[in-house]
């Protein structure tokens, strides 16, 4: 059965990987490497990075670590990371959304796991718009699924998160836009629904949704199966 959905808000949220951006691939290579790297099972480090600060994740796997060793990891998967954008492409309606958000003065931000080296190349590889506000780990005391991020990023907007839509395609991201107190939308990109945390809605990309309105009076628009 399909539910036609309508979503007011005065900003916009979004993840990069998975929800703008296809990187997989290019995550997927990385960790790859990451594991061989570290006498690690990759099925086991797969079932843990999505959506959540590779730090968070290093440290989680390298269990008894000191730190030097994690800091020294981190920096050897960022420039990896950072470097590898092979078919890193924008995911279908990625562009025409953000480039409607522009030309209707619509506020939004990415709020991005990755860091910013990261972030900044598969932003610049998929060919994503620059944001006005972009919120990676750096900037942020506890990263996804903590709440501080999407507060972080709407509040950079100039609003309050319960004012905006957070859209994410990994539970961490959704757990941490619901705690913010945001709408959440859940991108069917690598999770099917049932896997996903509980959101206002679903989407299957960012092409069946539509946005109207006036400054200040914003809404969605779209069809949820």
């Amino acid at each position: 059965m399909k539910t036609e959905v309508k979503m007011q808000f005065k900003g916009l949220l979004f993840d990069l990987d998975g929800t703008l951006v296809d990187s997989n691939a290019a995550v997927d290579r990385s960790w790859m490497r990451w594991c061989e790297r570290n006498d690690i099972d990759f099925a086991v480090a797969s079932k843990v990075y999505h959506g959540r600060p590779a730090g968070e994740t290093i440290k989680e796997l390298l269990d008894g670590c000191d730190a030097d060793k994690v800091e020294q990891e981190i920096a050897w998967l960022q420039h990896q990371e950072s470097t590898d954008v092979e078919g890193v492409v924008a995911l279908p309606g990625a562009l025409d959304f953000i480039e409607k958000l522009s030309e209707l003065n619509i506020p939004w931000a990415i709020v991005t796991s990755g860091t910013l080296p990261v972030a900044t190349a598969r932003i610049k590889a998929a060919k994503i718009p620059q944001p006005s506000v972009l919120i990676t780990p750096e900037r942020v005391s506890r990263g996804k699924p903590d709440p501080e991020p999407y507060v972080l990023g709407a509040s950079e907007l100039g609003f309050d998160a319960k004012d905006c839509v957070v859209f994410e395609d990994a539970p961490s991201g959704l757990i941490s836009g619901n705690a913010a107190g945001a709408k959440t939308v859940g991108v069917l990109s690598q999770f099917k629904e049932e896997q996903l945390p509980k959101a206002d809605a679903y989407v299957s990309a960012m092409e069946v949704v539509d946005v109207e309105g006036s400054e200040g009076d914003w809404a969605l628009n779209f069809t949820q199966k």
